[in-house]
């Protein structure tokens, strides 16, 4: 593992991705968004008419190949040689990535691309996922899980999607949201929880840029070494 490695975990829509990404940014370091690869997964299995099968989804990682890549602006993930950061957000794709990323022969492959993509950095990544500092980079130095209340992340959900924010809507997908909280922390494999020495960020009354600050504050200390703007 590389040493530098800032794991970000929490449930949906408690802002992971693109708090990631700013605090990427500031360090200097690589967003390296396991959703991605999931993804990348999904779309290569159903372009092979796949069934859902992990061992033979995880086998087309070296067949096509499927990896993730370091570009100019961080990693993207690539199928048989190809960028597929577009491609990976179809429709179909999104209706079928949350049971591709529940095989563990996907999960196990998965992990290992996401470590030797993060040792190939430089300077170091900042990982989001729902299992980054427990299991893919336990020995991570800064682990950060973020929380909000399930009524301000389905507020943001709805606000990144574009759909109308109305009491009614928000109480729908608040629903729909502590439903999957509970179907990701009761699942078998790769469990959402926090790891015991990450730092509970509460994201419910914060600002994108207020979350973004106080992650790179707990970065000064965790990497002491770096020249942190």
């Amino acid at each position: 593992m590389h040493a530098d490695v800032v794991a970000i975990d929490g449930p949906a829509g408690s802002g992971k991705s693109s708090t990631a990404q700013a605090v990427a940014q500031r360090l200097g370091f690589a967003h390296l968004d396991s959703g991605a690869l999931y993804r990348a997964f999904t779309l290569a299995a159903l372009d092979a008419e796949l069934p859902l099968d992990g061992p033979r989804i995880a086998a087309l990682a070296p067949e096509r190949p499927i990896r993730l890549v370091m570009g100019p602006d961080g990693f993207f993930p690539e199928v048989a040689g190809a960028d597929v950061s577009e491609a990976v957000r179809r429709q179909d794709v999104t209706g079928r990535v949350s049971a591709v990323s529940a095989l563990p022969a996907v999960r196990e492959v998965a992990n290992r691309l996401l470590r030797e993509a993060a040792a190939l950095h430089p300077r170091g990544v900042v990982a989001d996922g729902r299992d980054i500092g427990t299991v893919v980079f336990p020995d991570a130095r800064l682990k950060v899980f973020l929380t909000a209340s399930p009524e301000e992340r389905a507020r943001r959900r709805l606000l990144q999607e574009g759909r109308e924010v109305t009491p009614d809507s928000v109480a729908a997908e608040s629903a729909r949201l502590e439903a999957r909280d509970l179907a990701d922390a009761s699942r078998a494999v790769a469990p959402l929880r926090r790891a015991p020495d990450a730092v509970l960020l509460d994201t419910t009354d914060l600002t994108l840029d207020r979350q973004v600050e106080a992650i790179v504050a707990l970065a000064w200390k965790a990497f002491s070494h770096l020249d942190i703007a």
